[in-house]
């Protein structure tokens, strides 16, 4: 045989075992585009996403990649949960009690004044039914949901002006979403719903009087504290959960590798934003204590306070009254919250003292 042809012969042979070889290992890509109610560039909350977004491609070893949008980008800020429902987009990034126009149930998976703080709603979503229930009444709109984060506490708000007694809060164009802007309302308040990269504006503006967002993290971060000197503490949201949500009919059509991929991915991404928001924000209420900021840090007037407790009763009872899944998901809550309080508040008296009079280190 001629040396030269059979060489030649064998390249190819081997190119096209090559070829073959890549073909037959190669991995198909999905990907999926997911949409926030924030920018992408937000810190905690929109780098947690990013976050998300790379640790899927990771788990998946580039099979299954996240793209993600911020708000307005492709579909409006709050626009996201109607996208996600029709399949226009495969997910969302977003916080549940902006839905409750669509059904009243759902302000009760974030948070609701005066309830149950973030070590305590995780228990609930886990083991005490709430994820069960969020995942039955999101079904009904073609919808997955994760959990996707908690901001922990927040903050009551940003005032330009001093709220002295309850009368100071009639006719205050406030934002707050939820529950929470429900009892300012029967405070006397005019709660307006609007996104978080209009907020600024609107209170320079004016056009709104005050603004809840989150804590001092990213409230400074955002430049409330130049156009409102007065930040009071909150029982509006004691622990307000995030989610992470996704078309449900696309979800199941995933693999199921892909799909325990997202279901640990979003717990990961879920541990690491509540967890920023605790550093970030600690960080963050020294510099307005220490008067880095021109702001005078206080909280709500005792009448303001008893007034938004007699609300929210009011509140919950009326929608129990009025919706079956709002009954259902609060009987619920209402079954677990007494028991998880019990726990959370059998602390040594000790420790209270200790607490109660400051840290235990100089």
């Amino acid at each position: 045989m001629n040396r030269r042809k059979f060489l030649k012969a064998a390249g190819v042979g081997v190119a096209a075992s090559a070829v073959f070889t890549t073909n037959l290992y190669a991995k198909s890509v999905t990907r999926l585009k997911v949409c926030l109610s924030w920018p992408k560039t937000l810190p905690i909350m929109g780098e947690g996403a990013l976050w998300f977004a790379k640790r899927v491609d990771e788990l998946s070893g580039g099979s299954l990649k996240i793209h993600i949008y911020g708000a307005n980008e492709l579909v409006p800020a709050l626009g996201v949960f109607d996208a996600c429902s029709k399949g226009l987009i495969d997910g969302f990034h977003s916080g549940p009690y902006y839905w409750k126009g669509k059904n009243m149930a759902f302000a009760l998976f974030s948070s609701f004044p005066f309830g149950m703080v973030a070590d305590e709603l995780e228990p609930w979503f886990d083991f005490a039914g709430g994820m069960d229930l969020w995942r039955e009444l999101y079904a009904r709109y073609n919808l997955m949901p994760f959990k996707g984060g908690n901001t922990g506490n927040q903050m009551g708000g940003w005032f330009r002006k001093p709220i002295k007694s309850l009368a100071d809060m009639k006719g205050l164009k406030m934002r707050i979403p939820g529950l929470g802007g429900e009892v300012m309302a029967r405070l006397g308040v005019k709660p307006v719903n609007i996104p978080g990269g209009e907020i600024y504006t609107a209170l320079e503006r004016g056009v709104i009087d005050a603004t809840e967002w989150v804590g001092p993290s990213l409230d400074t971060i955002m430049g409330f504290q130049k156009v409102a000197r007065y930040y009071y503490t909150g029982w509006h949201e004691p622990g307000s959960i995030l989610e992470m949500t996704f078309n449900k009919k696309k979800y199941e059509r995933l693999p199921k590798e892909h799909q325990a991929i997202i279901e640990a991915a979003t717990r990961e991404m879920h541990a690491r934003i509540f967890s920023e928001f605790q550093y970030q924000n600690a960080l963050k209420l020294q510099d307005i204590i220490s008067g880095k900021y021109d702001v005078k840090l206080g909280n709500f007037p005792d009448d303001v306070n008893e007034a938004a407790k007699k609300a929210i009763i009011e509140i919950l009872n009326e929608y129990s009254n009025k919706s079956k899944d709002f009954a259902k998901v609060y009987e619920n809550i209402k079954s677990f919250f007494p028991k998880i309080r019990k726990w959370t508040d059998t602390l040594p008296k000790w420790y209270l003292d200790i607490r109660d009079s400051g840290t235990i280190v100089d």
